[in-house]
Order: structure tokens, then sequence, then C-alpha cells
């Protein structure tokens, strides 16, 4: 299994996100290739895929923005294919994500994920992330 860095959208890129999205989220549509490209070409962010003989079996975005304190980084949208599930692929996105956040000066990296993910939980324990007791807030418009 090999991580990339997405720098060019391809079709291939778009329709892999189109499988992959819908296993994340029922309540989002997929990025359209012209959102993709904004993501892939943003100095906030860093595209991941996990592919093998040219299939994309995950995902993952990595944000990094610089703030007064320092370096913030942020692990977010992780998906990996139902058909790949159980087989490392959450690892090795993520593990290349830290390394990508420790390259770039971040000293923590933050995610969050739905108590209902239970084995992307026990995975994110596993690696050495731990539960922080805070609130998380969000504002909808």
């Amino acid at each position: 299994m090999n991580i990339t860095e997405v720098t060019t959208v391809t079709p291939a890129v778009v329709a892999a996100f189109e499988r992959l999205i819908p296993q994340l989220s029922s309540s989002n549509p997929p990025p359209t290739e012209e959102e993709l490209t904004l993501i892939a070409e943003s100095e906030a962010s860093i595209l991941l895929l996990a592919e093998e003989d040219g299939v994309i079996y995950g995902s993952l975005t990595l944000v990094l923005f610089r703030i007064p304190t320092g370096v913030r980084a942020w692990i977010e949208d992780v998906v990996v294919d139902d058909a790949a599930r159980g087989k490392g692929v959450g690892r090795l996105l993520n593990e290349a994500a830290l390394d990508r956040a420790r390259e770039a000066g971040a000293t923590t990296v933050d995610l969050t994920s739905r108590p209902s993910r239970e084995a992307a939980n026990r995975l994110y324990k596993r690696i050495g992330f731990e539960q922080r007791s805070t609130n998380v807030y969000r504002y909808s418009f």
C-alpha cells in the first residue's frame, strides 16, 4: 500500500471520492473536481491517498495552520473503503499524516471521531492519540 499526496486531481481521484465519501458521511456530498483541486492546491491542507495497484482505498486530510502559539495540525475526513478495512490502511494514512505534521513543526495533532466509529477510535488509541476532556462546539449557518 502506498500513501501519496494529491498534487493533481485526476478522474480516478474524483471517482474515488465519489465512492469513499458516502462511506464517511451520509449528510455531505462527495467533493467536486474543483473542490478537490482547491484542497490539493491549498497551503493549509495535505490530501493523502492510500493506493495499491491503481486502486484508491482510503483518504485523509491533514490541515496545518499557524496561530500565535505555534503550528496547529488537525486530521480530518479519514475514510477507508469498506473493502480494505482492518488491513492497516487507516494506520498507514494516520502515520503518514503524523510524519508530515512533525515535519511542518507541529507539536501536537488533533482529530475528532464519533463514538459510533468504534474501530476508528480503537485505532487512534493504538497509534498513541489520547482522548481529551474538552468541549467541542459547533456553530451552524
